[in-house]
């Protein structure tokens, strides 16, 4: 596979986290503040992956 193939599965993984961490902080304010800027951090990571070549 290709470096970038890989990276991206890892970063999908990574979300696929984020998400289940969303999911089980449900209730814990703080929890689910982290849970929520580590989403976004994944998702900003990910936004070179879908950008068209300039």
């Amino acid at each position: 596979m290709k470096n970038r193939r890989i990276e991206l599965i890892g970063w999908l993984l990574f979300v696929v986290s984020a998400l289940g961490f969303c999911i089980a902080s449900i209730g814990s304010f703080w929890s689910m503040f982290g849970s929520i800027f580590f989403l976004l951090a994944c998702i900003i990571f990910l936004i070179p992956f879908f950008k068209k070549n300039e």
